[in-house]
């Protein structure tokens, strides 16, 4: 026991701004390699196979998000606890948490790959595929279908790994995967000819290996460890696992569920506009795949300051707890503001990455680029907050802020917007979301704060 704690000291201690770049930068290398997975595909397929191509894997790209979901619902679930238990010290339960976590990804992961392999066809028309692209976009579901039990281990115990205070193992995981993809995407699209499925298997076969390179971890796991005798869910850990972890379902399935609104935003109002609905529809998976990459940063951040806000809210260092929150959201705003310039001064630069020789693709890039991504300084701050809360065991206030920036602002603006002013109405929807979310962290911030001095507690 005493050497646990002595391996978790440094959470109380050393500094802030030294945990929170200790923590976040092998946390936001390992998203980007995740989220590689779906970039490189959609590099390949669009320079092998074509518009249509990348309009059928952005059609996919949902459930990519959805499987992910479900995992960072248990992985960060299972941390958070993990983190607060350990601050409490209260090793059985933390042990207890961890295994009925392994059980819980394992089942989800098997359901999940059968009902998207079964269901490929239903699915896509659902996500918005056009006619030129359904035929596409089935293959590569179904390919990648075989590979979402793998998928999901991998950012679920990452969040669990990062508890465990080995987050640079769980980077090395997935750049193996994301290596592996690299190596197969050329291979099976241009060497095999087997264009979007090909990408689907490369995408499968990298996904495996990093699956079990994680699971390898699990009985050296140091801070916590998976027990026989808790392998079996029960109710008391199954429902806080899920409680703590579903503002980070709820902000997925938003996630998600925006994609698959646009998608169907982008087929309908396109077709009205010079780009036509294929690369309307294209352009706004690219757009969103470049997205991945920034979002991964603020998704480290947050994801760094939960076991340091959960170890401290359980010990009762309010004002370090504090701190830490003042600490990542200057950095996530700061990140916010140079994504915002990039997106700005670069987008025909980036759309070139995925096709280089259509000048009415690229005008469409630029165009939907600027508009979309107007607002972005003001973006990191609701996920850091929304972290904030999930980690000092806030769910509902967690939760408020991914639902409001998604599903209360962003989808409905976007299906209002387009009726008067049509595709470029659906895309002004995120940066007056943005604006807004960005307001209500800072009032629910501010509030608990002020709750906190009032009740001496900084």
């Amino acid at each position: 026991m005493t050497i646990q704690s002595e391996k978790k000291n440094p959470l109380e201690t050393e500094p802030i701004s030294r945990l929170i770049w200790r923590y976040s930068v092998p946390t936001t290398l390992t998203l980007m390699v995740n989220y590689l997975y779906n970039i490189v595909d959609q590099i390949f397929v669009g320079q092998g196979v074509g518009i249509t191509g990348m309009a059928a894997t952005n059609i996919a790209f949902p459930l990519t998000i959805l499987t992910n979901a479900v995992a960072l619902m248990l992985g960060d679930g299972c941390a958070a606890n993990m983190s607060l238990y350990l601050g409490k010290k209260q090793q059985r339960e933390a042990d207890e948490t961890v295994s009925h976590t392994v059980t819980l990804l394992i089942l989800c992961g098997l359901a999940a790959g059968i009902v998207c392999g079964l269901g490929a066809p239903a699915i896509v028309r659902f996500f918005g595929a056009t006619s030129g692209s359904y035929r596409e976009a089935v293959d590569y579901m179904r390919a990648i279908a075989w590979g979402i039990p793998f998928q999901m281990i991998c950012p679920a115990l990452t969040a669990v790994i990062r508890a465990d205070g080995a987050p640079k193992y769980a980077m090395k995981c997935m750049i193996l995967g994301a290596v592996i993809n690299l190596v197969l995407d050329p291979v099976f699209i241009f060497g095999l000819g087997m264009g979007v499925t090909g990408a689907g298997i490369a995408t499968v076969i990298g996904q495996i290996a990093s699956g079990l390179l994680f699971l390898k971890y699990l009985p050296g796991m140091r801070a916590a460890r998976v027990r026989a005798y808790a392998l079996k869910p029960g109710r008391k850990h199954t429902f806080r696992v899920l409680a703590f972890g579903f503002p980070s379902l709820l902000t997925q399935i938003m996630s998600a569920l925006v994609q698959i609104v646009m998608n169907n935003l982008m087929t309908r109002y396109g077709a009205a506009t010079r780009y036509g609905s294929d690369i309307a529809l294209s352009v706004y998976g690219m757009i969103m795949k470049v997205y991945q990459i920034s979002h991964s940063m603020f998704v480290g951040v947050s994801s760094a300051v939960q076991p340091i806000n959960g170890f401290n809210f359980g010990a009762k260092h309010y004002g370090r707890v504090q701190k830490t929150y003042r600490t990542a959201a200057a950095i996530s705003l700061a990140v916010s503001a140079v994504w915002f310039l990039i997106y700005q001064i670069f987008p025909a630069g980036i759309a070139g990455l995925f096709v280089s020789d259509d000048p009415l693709y690229t005008a469409c890039a630029v165009h939907c680029f600027r508009i979309y991504m107007m607002a972005f300084f003001l973006y990191g701050l609701h996920m850091t907050t929304a972290s904030f809360f999930q980690g000092i065991g806030r769910p509902v206030k967690a939760l408020a802020l991914p639902l409001s920036r998604q599903g209360v602002f962003l989808i409905p603006l976007a299906v209002i917007l387009s009726t008067s002013y049509g595709m470029d109405g659906a895309l002004a929807a995120a940066p007056i979301a943005d604006t807004a979310a960005f307001a209500l962290s800072v009032i629910l911030a501010r509030n608990e704060f002020s709750g906190w001095k009032k009740a001496g507690m900084v």
